[in-house]
Protein backbone atom coordinates (compact mmCIF):
# COMPACT_ATOMS: atom_id res chain seq x y z
CA UNK A 1 0.00 0.00 0.00
CA UNK A 2 1.24 3.40 -0.82
CA UNK A 3 0.63 5.99 1.30
CA UNK A 4 0.73 8.73 -1.43
CA UNK A 5 -0.34 8.56 -5.44
CA UNK A 6 1.30 11.05 -7.39
CA UNK A 7 -0.65 11.52 -10.86
CA UNK A 8 1.60 13.70 -12.94
CA UNK A 9 4.01 14.08 -15.90
CA UNK A 10 8.01 13.14 -16.32
CA UNK A 11 10.35 15.32 -18.35
CA UNK A 12 14.01 15.51 -18.85
CA UNK A 13 14.68 19.00 -17.23
CA UNK A 14 17.41 20.52 -18.98
CA UNK A 15 18.46 23.50 -16.81
CA UNK A 16 20.99 26.46 -18.52
CA UNK A 17 22.65 28.99 -15.63
CA UNK A 18 24.00 31.91 -16.54
CA UNK A 19 23.76 35.66 -14.89
CA UNK A 20 20.56 36.69 -16.40
CA UNK A 21 17.71 35.04 -18.52
CA UNK A 22 17.99 36.23 -22.00
CA UNK A 23 15.95 38.26 -23.59
CA UNK A 24 14.37 37.76 -27.65
CA UNK A 25 16.88 37.27 -29.59
CA UNK A 26 20.01 37.23 -27.11
CA UNK A 27 22.59 34.73 -27.42
CA UNK A 28 24.70 34.46 -23.81
CA UNK A 29 27.31 32.64 -22.02
CA UNK A 30 26.27 30.27 -19.52
CA UNK A 31 28.15 29.00 -16.62
CA UNK A 32 26.24 25.51 -15.42
CA UNK A 33 24.08 23.10 -17.21
CA UNK A 34 22.41 19.82 -15.79
CA UNK A 35 20.20 17.26 -17.19
CA UNK A 36 17.74 15.62 -14.77
CA UNK A 37 14.18 14.55 -13.84
CA UNK A 38 11.24 17.06 -13.68
CA UNK A 39 7.99 17.73 -14.36
CA UNK A 40 5.42 18.16 -10.89
CA UNK A 41 4.59 14.91 -10.95
CA UNK A 42 7.69 13.84 -10.96
CA UNK A 43 9.17 16.28 -8.81
CA UNK A 44 6.63 15.65 -6.22
CA UNK A 45 6.95 12.19 -6.13
CA UNK A 46 10.58 12.35 -5.30
CA UNK A 47 10.43 14.94 -2.82
CA UNK A 48 7.92 12.25 -1.06
CA UNK A 49 10.54 9.19 -1.33
CA UNK A 50 13.24 10.98 -0.04
CA UNK A 51 11.18 12.11 2.93
CA UNK A 52 10.70 8.29 3.84
CA UNK A 53 7.05 8.05 1.80
CA UNK A 54 5.99 5.15 0.14
CA UNK A 55 4.91 6.52 -3.31
CA UNK A 56 3.49 5.28 -6.31
CA UNK A 57 3.57 7.52 -9.54
CA UNK A 58 1.05 7.00 -12.02
CA UNK A 59 2.60 8.63 -16.00
CA UNK A 60 3.15 8.19 -18.96
CA UNK A 61 6.66 8.34 -20.92
CA UNK A 62 8.13 6.93 -23.90
CA UNK A 63 10.51 4.15 -25.06
CA UNK A 64 13.40 6.70 -25.74
CA UNK A 65 16.67 7.33 -23.63
CA UNK A 66 14.78 10.51 -21.62
CA UNK A 67 12.26 7.44 -20.73
CA UNK A 68 15.07 5.74 -19.67
CA UNK A 69 16.25 8.43 -17.45
CA UNK A 70 12.51 8.41 -15.59
CA UNK A 71 12.84 4.71 -14.56
CA UNK A 72 16.08 5.28 -13.76
CA UNK A 73 15.62 8.25 -11.35
CA UNK A 74 11.94 6.85 -9.91
CA UNK A 75 13.78 3.60 -9.16
CA UNK A 76 17.17 5.31 -7.93
CA UNK A 77 14.38 6.84 -5.46
CA UNK A 78 12.39 4.04 -4.48
CA UNK A 79 9.49 4.87 -6.52
CA UNK A 80 6.73 2.28 -7.58
CA UNK A 81 6.54 2.78 -11.39
CA UNK A 82 4.28 -0.03 -11.95
CA UNK A 83 2.03 1.99 -12.82
CA UNK A 84 4.01 4.51 -15.65
CA UNK A 85 2.94 3.53 -18.90
CA UNK A 86 5.80 3.41 -21.84
CA UNK A 87 4.58 4.30 -24.88
CA UNK A 88 6.05 3.35 -28.27
CA UNK A 89 3.85 5.84 -30.36
CA UNK A 90 4.89 9.60 -28.31
CA UNK A 91 7.90 10.81 -27.09
CA UNK A 92 9.31 11.18 -23.28
CA UNK A 93 8.72 14.84 -22.29
CA UNK A 94 11.33 17.80 -22.14
CA UNK A 95 11.65 21.43 -20.25
CA UNK A 96 14.02 23.76 -21.38
CA UNK A 97 15.12 25.98 -18.20
CA UNK A 98 17.16 28.77 -17.72
CA UNK A 99 18.75 29.64 -14.32
CA UNK A 100 19.65 33.37 -13.46
CA UNK A 101 22.15 32.60 -11.00
CA UNK A 102 22.31 35.89 -9.08
CA UNK A 103 18.43 35.21 -8.11
CA UNK A 104 17.64 31.62 -8.90
CA UNK A 105 14.98 32.75 -10.56
CA UNK A 106 14.09 30.79 -13.69
CA UNK A 107 12.04 30.67 -17.17
CA UNK A 108 10.43 27.30 -18.36
CA UNK A 109 9.38 25.80 -21.41
CA UNK A 110 7.42 22.47 -21.28
CA UNK A 111 6.95 20.21 -23.74
CA UNK A 112 5.03 17.21 -22.04
CA UNK A 113 5.24 14.42 -24.89
CA UNK A 114 3.68 11.15 -23.81
CA UNK A 115 1.59 12.47 -21.04
CA UNK A 116 -0.54 14.52 -23.37
CA UNK A 117 -1.92 11.23 -24.86
CA UNK A 118 -3.03 9.99 -21.46
CA UNK A 119 -6.57 8.73 -21.05
CA UNK A 120 -9.06 7.62 -17.77
CA UNK A 121 -8.88 4.38 -19.06
CA UNK A 122 -5.58 3.55 -18.80
CA UNK A 123 -5.56 4.69 -14.67
CA UNK A 124 -5.53 1.71 -12.63
CA UNK A 125 -8.05 3.16 -9.84
CA UNK A 126 -6.85 0.31 -7.49
CA UNK A 127 -4.04 2.17 -6.82
CA UNK A 128 -5.27 5.06 -5.83
CA UNK A 129 -8.07 3.55 -3.56
CA UNK A 130 -5.08 1.78 -1.72
CA UNK A 131 -3.81 5.11 -0.71
CA UNK A 132 -4.28 8.01 2.25
CA UNK A 133 -3.14 10.74 0.17
CA UNK A 134 -4.06 11.93 -3.63
CA UNK A 135 -1.66 14.59 -5.25
CA UNK A 136 -2.03 15.93 -8.66
CA UNK A 137 -1.39 19.12 -11.04
CA UNK A 138 -3.05 20.38 -13.71
CA UNK A 139 -0.13 18.87 -16.80
CA UNK A 140 -2.28 15.49 -17.31
CA UNK A 141 -4.94 16.01 -19.73
CA UNK A 142 -7.67 17.84 -17.34
CA UNK A 143 -10.71 14.78 -18.25
CA UNK A 144 -7.63 12.48 -16.63
CA UNK A 145 -6.94 14.49 -13.88
CA UNK A 146 -10.71 15.09 -12.70
CA UNK A 147 -11.18 11.53 -12.87
CA UNK A 148 -8.89 10.35 -10.81
CA UNK A 149 -9.96 13.15 -8.60
CA UNK A 150 -13.52 11.25 -8.38
CA UNK A 151 -12.04 8.02 -7.88
CA UNK A 152 -9.62 9.43 -4.75
CA UNK A 153 -12.72 11.36 -3.28
CA UNK A 154 -15.29 8.55 -3.25
CA UNK A 155 -12.81 6.32 -1.71
CA UNK A 156 -11.90 8.98 1.19
CA UNK A 157 -8.53 9.79 0.15
CA UNK A 158 -7.19 13.15 0.82
CA UNK A 159 -6.84 15.37 -2.17
CA UNK A 160 -4.25 18.21 -2.86
CA UNK A 161 -4.67 19.76 -6.25
CA UNK A 162 -1.74 22.00 -6.95
CA UNK A 163 -3.38 23.83 -9.91
CA UNK A 164 -0.55 24.50 -12.21
CA UNK A 165 -0.57 25.00 -14.97
CA UNK A 166 -3.06 27.74 -14.35
CA UNK A 167 -6.30 27.28 -16.44
CA UNK A 168 -10.21 27.45 -16.32
CA UNK A 169 -11.76 24.61 -13.96
CA UNK A 170 -15.35 23.56 -13.48
CA UNK A 171 -16.83 24.34 -10.09
CA UNK A 172 -16.18 20.18 -9.23
CA UNK A 173 -12.76 20.55 -9.44
CA UNK A 174 -13.21 22.83 -6.04
CA UNK A 175 -15.37 20.64 -5.00
CA UNK A 176 -13.26 17.85 -4.95
CA UNK A 177 -10.07 19.52 -3.54
CA UNK A 178 -9.60 19.18 -0.27
CA UNK A 179 -6.23 21.06 -0.31
CA UNK A 180 -5.70 23.84 -2.75
CA UNK A 181 -2.37 24.86 -3.30
CA UNK A 182 -1.32 27.35 -5.83
CA UNK A 183 1.10 30.06 -6.00
CA UNK A 184 1.02 33.85 -6.59
CA UNK A 185 0.70 33.86 -9.97
CA UNK A 186 -1.99 31.19 -9.92
CA UNK A 187 -4.01 32.77 -7.26
CA UNK A 188 -3.84 35.62 -9.72
CA UNK A 189 -5.56 33.83 -12.11
CA UNK A 190 -8.32 32.56 -10.20
CA UNK A 191 -9.11 35.58 -8.33
CA UNK A 192 -7.92 38.60 -10.29
CA UNK A 193 -6.20 39.49 -6.93
CA UNK A 194 -2.37 40.62 -7.57
CA UNK A 195 -0.59 39.88 -4.79
CA UNK A 196 2.14 41.87 -2.67
CA UNK A 197 1.95 41.36 0.28
CA UNK A 198 -0.18 39.52 3.31
CA UNK A 199 -3.28 41.54 3.05
CA UNK A 200 -3.47 40.61 -0.59
CA UNK A 201 -2.61 37.02 -0.16
CA UNK A 202 -5.70 37.40 2.83
CA UNK A 203 -8.03 39.01 -0.06
CA UNK A 204 -7.04 36.09 -2.52
CA UNK A 205 -7.90 33.19 -0.31
CA UNK A 206 -10.96 34.48 0.64
CA UNK A 207 -12.29 34.42 -3.06
CA UNK A 208 -10.95 30.81 -3.57
CA UNK A 209 -12.70 29.92 -0.86
CA UNK A 210 -15.89 31.51 -1.91
CA UNK A 211 -15.57 29.01 -5.00
CA UNK A 212 -16.59 25.90 -2.81
CA UNK A 213 -12.73 25.14 -1.99
CA UNK A 214 -12.19 24.10 1.61
CA UNK A 215 -8.28 24.55 2.55
CA UNK A 216 -5.95 27.34 0.42
CA UNK A 217 -2.33 27.58 0.49
CA UNK A 218 -0.58 30.67 -1.50
CA UNK A 219 3.47 29.99 -1.74
CA UNK A 220 4.75 33.53 -2.26
CA UNK A 221 8.49 32.32 -3.12
CA UNK A 222 10.75 34.70 -0.87
CA UNK A 223 7.87 35.66 0.68
CA UNK A 224 6.62 32.48 2.21
CA UNK A 225 3.07 30.92 2.76
CA UNK A 226 -0.31 32.03 3.39
CA UNK A 227 -3.08 29.16 4.38
CA UNK A 228 -6.53 29.69 5.07
CA UNK A 229 -10.17 27.71 5.98
CA UNK A 230 -12.30 29.82 6.72
CA UNK A 231 -11.75 29.99 10.20
CA UNK A 232 -7.98 30.13 10.72
CA UNK A 233 -5.49 31.82 8.83
CA UNK A 234 -1.67 31.58 8.88
CA UNK A 235 1.23 33.06 7.36
CA UNK A 236 4.70 31.65 7.56
CA UNK A 237 7.80 33.94 5.85
CA UNK A 238 10.33 31.71 3.80
CA UNK A 239 13.58 30.24 5.48
CA UNK A 240 16.34 32.82 5.09
CA UNK A 241 19.23 30.83 3.16
CA UNK A 242 22.06 32.64 2.37
CA UNK A 243 22.47 31.62 -1.35
CA UNK A 244 19.10 30.62 -3.48
CA UNK A 245 20.56 28.65 -6.50
CA UNK A 246 17.77 27.46 -8.15
CA UNK A 247 13.84 28.01 -7.93
CA UNK A 248 12.83 25.28 -9.54
CA UNK A 249 10.91 22.49 -8.49
CA UNK A 250 10.47 24.81 -4.83
CA UNK A 251 6.73 24.96 -5.41
CA UNK A 252 6.54 21.15 -6.18
CA UNK A 253 8.64 20.85 -3.30
CA UNK A 254 6.36 22.43 -1.17
CA UNK A 255 3.33 20.15 -2.22
CA UNK A 256 5.36 17.01 -1.70
CA UNK A 257 6.44 18.31 1.93
CA UNK A 258 2.30 19.10 2.43
CA UNK A 259 1.81 15.52 1.15
CA UNK A 260 3.92 13.74 3.64
CA UNK A 261 3.50 15.70 6.57
CA UNK A 262 -0.65 15.14 6.11
CA UNK A 263 0.04 11.42 5.41
CA UNK A 264 2.19 11.37 9.21
CA UNK A 265 -1.27 13.02 10.76
CA UNK A 266 0.64 16.20 11.49
CA UNK A 267 -1.09 19.56 12.69
CA UNK A 268 -1.60 21.65 9.99
CA UNK A 269 0.76 24.48 11.12
CA UNK A 270 3.20 21.30 11.22
CA UNK A 271 2.53 20.49 8.05
CA UNK A 272 2.96 23.71 6.49
CA UNK A 273 6.17 24.15 8.32
CA UNK A 274 7.86 20.98 7.18
CA UNK A 275 6.59 21.49 3.48
CA UNK A 276 7.86 25.06 3.75
CA UNK A 277 11.44 23.71 5.35
CA UNK A 278 10.73 21.20 2.31
CA UNK A 279 10.54 24.12 -0.39
CA UNK A 280 13.53 26.08 1.12
CA UNK A 281 16.28 23.47 0.85
CA UNK A 282 15.08 22.38 -2.54
CA UNK A 283 16.28 26.26 -3.67
CA UNK A 284 20.13 25.50 -3.23
CA UNK A 285 21.22 22.90 -6.00
CA UNK A 286 20.74 23.33 -9.68
CA UNK A 287 18.08 21.47 -10.87
CA UNK A 288 14.40 20.07 -9.56
CA UNK A 289 14.26 16.38 -9.13
CA UNK A 290 17.58 16.20 -7.71
CA UNK A 291 17.40 19.28 -5.62
CA UNK A 292 15.03 17.56 -3.26
CA UNK A 293 16.18 17.26 0.04
CA UNK A 294 15.89 14.41 2.53
CA UNK A 295 14.22 14.21 5.98
CA UNK A 296 17.73 14.06 7.83
CA UNK A 297 18.14 17.07 5.76
CA UNK A 298 15.33 19.08 7.51
CA UNK A 299 16.45 18.28 11.10
CA UNK A 300 19.33 20.18 10.25
CA UNK A 301 17.22 23.72 9.87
Amino acid sequence: MSEVTVLGIFVADLSFSANKIPTIGETILGDKHNIGPGGKGCNQAIALARLGCNVNFISKIGNDDYGKLALDSLKQNKIDTSNVIISKEHQTGVAGIHVDSNSGQNAITVIRGAPASFTKNEIDINIIKKSKIFLTQLEIPIEVTLHCLKVAKENGLVNILNPAPACKLDKEFFSLADYFTPNEAEAEFYTGVKINNESDAKESAKKLLELGLKKVIITLGEKGLFYSDGKEEIYIKALPFKKVEDTTGAGDAFNGGLAYALSKNKSIKECLNIANQVAGLSTLKLGAGNSMPLLADLKQV
